[in-house]
């Protein structure tokens, strides 16, 4: 294997990492190799490429160092102390890897892969268990990563790929996503139990006007709903509270601090009273959204269609 140490070498420690990734992450494996075997010709055969080809690839990726990683000994070579240090690195590298890729091979199997799946505060108590324990019924195996968040943050989630899909509220109109409506979901004015509406079971939104509201904070989807309701009724609610999560909000209520409007509890709370909106139509849109143009593993696949086939009872009765 000759080897001409009179080329100067193509990295400096100066180059941009990229270059350097592009340069030797390609010969790595082929440096491992032949390091084990210590013979060019034995390593040639056990990873199936021709022994001049292999032989051409190491002394491009000592020039490429500029640094001798073996010592020539006829048809056999013997590992420099610079070439025993880059192994010991090489070798982890090369472990970290494999392993990176059996993960991804465990993600996307269809029995037992993964799916990162994103939903809203207000659906972990009831309606995201309930699909979960649905659809386990014929994927037992299926892992799933669940993040809990409020709407525009699970978007950002998408965008950065950290989840698959999410279930959101309001249903997202942008070009880089897809999603589809799976199920709407009445709101209710919530009222204290001793307050001057709670005797009513329907109550137009516009009869509380004048008094303060306890809501989520800006950038959640039920506080852009209930502006937006509100603004329809012909008024813009005085904020008293802004929270992160409805159930605090119902006990705010529950203590007096206003009135809220929230979908439905999983269990009744006392102190409260839940009251029908007639005017205007007080809802919100449920639905599923994922990242356009982003393959789906079998199992993400299959959980979205189970999804889809949900579309109009997507919510506890």
């Amino acid at each position: 294997m000759a080897h001409n140490h009179s080329s100067r070498p193509r990295l400096s420690p100066s180059s941009y990492e990229e270059d350097i990734q592009q340069v030797l992450a390609p010969r790595l494996a082929h440096f491992a190799a032949v390091a084990r075997h210590e013979h060019v010709t034995r390593a040639a055969h056990e990873l199936g490429v021709p022994q001049s080809t292999l032989s051409r690839a190491m002394v491009r990726l000592e020039e490429d160092l500029g640094v001798a990683l073996f010592a020539r000994r006829g048809r056999t070579v013997a590992l420099t102390p610079a070439g025993r240090t880059f192994l010991t690195t090489v070798d982890r590298a090369l472990a970290e890897v494999e392993r990176a890729a059996d993960s991804v091979r465990a993600d996307a199997d269809p029995a037992t892969g993964k799916v990162a799946f994103g939903f809203l505060h207000t659906m972990g108590s009831e309606t995201v268990p309930g699909l979960l324990r649905a659809f386990r019924v014929d994927h037992p195996r299926v892992r799933f990563q669940l993040v809990q968040n409020y709407g525009e943050a699970m978007i950002e989630r998408l965008r950065a790929g950290d989840l698959d899909l999410c279930l959101t509220s309001p249903v997202p109109d942008a070009p880089d996503l897809v999603a589809r409506r799976l199920d709407e979901q009445r709101l209710r004015l919530v009222v204290p139990d001793d307050h001057r509406l709670a005797t009513r079971k329907r109550v137009r939104l516009a009869e509380a006007a004048d008094e303060a509201f306890v809501t989520l904070e800006p950038g959640y989807g039920l506080r852009r709903i209930t502006d937006d309701l509100c603004a329809e009724a012909g008024f813009k609610p005085r904020v008293a509270f802004e929270g992160e999560e409805a159930e605090t909000l119902r006990g705010l209520v529950a203590a007096g601090l206003g009135v809220a409007l929230l979908p439905p509890p999983a269990v009744a709370r006392p102190g409260v009273r839940e009251l029908t909106v007639t005017a205007p139509r007080a809802v919100r849109e449920i639905g599923l959204a994922w990242l356009d143009g982003h393959p789906d593993t079998p199992p993400v696949a299959a959980f979205k269609r189970f999804l889809l086939s949900r579309r109009g009872h997507l919510l506890p009765e």
